[in-house]
């Protein structure tokens, strides 16, 4: 607490650079950080859900994953 109120009573904030606009939390380049981690998370959900309530094999749910991520690639490719 004290270090922070030097900082700021010192005026130290004046000597570091803002942060470039392309870094900033409301950047697409976070945003799309921000995404990949909430698909992370839901992947997880997911594996989760059919590993205990499903009763799927650990390597049945990776084996799903790995077979959409295929999917999704390859339909991906076809589009672009």
């Amino acid at each position: 607490k004290a270090d922070f109120i030097n900082f700021i009573s010192d005026q130290e904030w004046k000597s570091i650079e803002p942060v470039s606009s392309w870094l900033g939390p409301s950047s697409f380049l976070m945003s799309s950080m921000s995404a990949l981690f909430q698909l992370s998370m839901w992947i997880r959900h997911c594996h989760g859900y059919l590993t205990e309530h499903v009763g799927m094999p650990v390597w049945g749910s990776y084996a799903v994953f790995a077979l959409a991520t295929l999917f999704s690639g390859l339909i991906l490719g076809l589009v672009s």
